[in-house]
């Protein structure tokens, strides 16, 4: 039954500031640019000033030039692109991003590991190699690889698929498989490849023989996906779109009835099985709302109605361009989504002139019960992204085991990772220091793949550029509010 928007100003006339405060993250801001007022805001200069003493402390910075972390932690390489090598003697692919980890067997630690590489293999001097049986399209560059660390510290790394474009983020099943997703919607004959692209597709990190003779999972549509999550209750899919022009999408696809999700189902359905539905919000007042750039205040719930997707697999439209103004709500650079506190972190990493409003990052929570969008995180445009102490264009994201969010940047300038905590204080956890410029112009890859590993002891993350897998390790503690 969808929530009317009648029903919704109703709801939040009555119930008044406990929906503004739904979802124990709490509201969430980044300081300095914070939009909100809140006690996030800080006017100091130095990054310790401006997050308030939260956290683990400053950064101190690394004499081999890779990254800076607090005092206390530490980083190991698990994988870097062009110098380890898969089990099969080729090297690590580059260009590492969305990330989920697993409980392996005898004490090992899997991840399953994107490589965001688009286009023909040509253009790539380490594309993912075309393991015999898990190839979906000979001429794609991307895929991802397992990686697996034991309990002796030893790593191995295998193919988990190959011949898909553009694996960008992705969401971990409640039945411990990845969802990869391209974000490459590109025909068969277009960059020179000889299928559509475009898809999501299931890897299961344990079972290698289920990995083979990929298939997409076209009934979750086919655009430039970003991520994806699954309602371990109800059993919906949420995704989103990384496009413009116009600005992108989330969707929620609900299964067909009396299905029932666990590992190699999605293969048995049809391409067009269950429903595919783009949102459709509306403020307290009733009023339609177009762009979640509208949103300029941390505690903003819309109500969310969810249209039908006319044509899921884009047949002669792009599924975003299929809907008229009024029908659907946009939102620029919908990028990674996690599921925890009974809903979806969905974030969109900024917003310019192609939007109603401008900012330079946005978390949302979305409550599949109350059928509720909260804006948990706002960052204000960083008027200085070269200077450290500023976030900005945050993209992967977790639920910390220690409470609150971390956070990947792919903003401009210096990158970070990053935490806030419940109470909505942000703390700076690590800084890239592996500069990919010039001394004259630095350039800094950003992080992705942002996950901590299964007993919550290890923080995994990606520096995309060349394509650096690290393991951080230190004193975790469940941060003071």
């Amino acid at each position: 039954m969808s929530l009317t928007r009648r029903d919704f100003a109703r709801t939040s006339a009555v119930t008044g500031a406990g929906v503004v405060l739904a979802g124990s993250v709490g509201a969430l801001a980044s300081a300095p640019g914070a939009l909100a007022s809140t006690d996030t805001e800080r006017s100091g200069e130095a990054s310790t000033a401006a997050h308030g003493g939260v956290g683990y402390g400053p950064l101190i910075p690394d004499p081999q030039g890779v990254l800076a972390l607090p005092a206390g932690f530490t980083y190991r390489v698990l994988t870097h692109s062009g110098r380890t090598k898969l089990e099969s003697g080729e090297f690590t692919p580059s260009h590492h991003d969305g990330t989920a980890t697993f409980d392996g067997p005898r004490g090992t630690t899997l991840l399953v590991n994107n490589h965001e590489l688009k286009g023909p293999r040509a253009n790539w001097e380490y594309p993912v190699p075309l393991t015999e049986g898990l190839v979906y399209d000979p001429a794609a560059s991307g895929g991802c690889t397992v990686v697996e660390v034991r309990p002796d510290g030893r790593v191995a790394e295998w193919v988990g698929i190959a011949g898909t474009s553009t694996n960008c983020a992705g969401g971990r099943t409640p039945w411990d498989t990845w969802l990869t997703c391209e974000e490459n919607s590109d025909r068969a004959g277009v960059n020179g490849m000889t299928k559509d692209h475009g898809y999501v597709f299931e890897v299961d990190p344990v079972d290698r023989r289920a990995n083979k003779d990929p298939k997409p999972l076209k009934f979750f549509g086919r655009y430039d996906h970003e991520a994806v999550v699954i309602d371990p209750r109800r059993g919906h899919a949420y995704l989103t779109e990384d496009a413009a022009n116009p600005n992108g999408l989330f969707f929620r696809w609900t299964p067909p009835k009396g299905f029932e999700h666990g590992r190699g189902r999605f293969r048995t359905l049809a391409d067009d099985a269950g429903v595919l539905q783009a949102p459709k919000c509306y403020d307290s007042g009733g009023k339609f709302v177009d762009d979640l750039s509208r949103a300029t205040r941390i505690g903003t719930v819309y109500g969310v109605d969810w249209v039908d997707v006319p044509d899921r697999d884009a047949r002669t439209t792009p599924v975003r361009k299929q809907f008229s103004a009024g029908e659907i709500t946009r939102a620029r650079k919908l990028e990674g989504m996690w599921w925890g506190d009974g809903g979806a972190y969905i974030v969109s990493s900024y917003a310019r002139e192609e939007s109603p409003g401008q900012h330079d990052g946005q978390v949302w929570f979305y409550d599949p019960k109350r059928r509720t969008l909260t804006l948990k995180v706002l960052l204000g445009v960083n008027p200085d992204p070269s200077a450290d102490g500023a976030f900005d264009g945050p993209d992967n994201i977790t639920v910390s085991p220690y409470g609150g969010l971390v956070i990947a940047e792919d903003g401009e300038g210096v990158s970070h990772l990053f935490g806030a905590t419940d109470s909505g204080r942000t703390y700076p956890i690590a800084r890239n220091e592996l500069n990919i410029g010039t001394e004259e112009e630095p350039e800094y890859s950003e992080f992705a793949g942002v996950t901590f590993s299964p007993d919550g002891r290890t923080l995994f993350a990606n520096i995309q550029t060349p394509g650096i897998l690290l393991a951080i390790t230190g004193p975790w503690k469940r941060r003071r509010r």
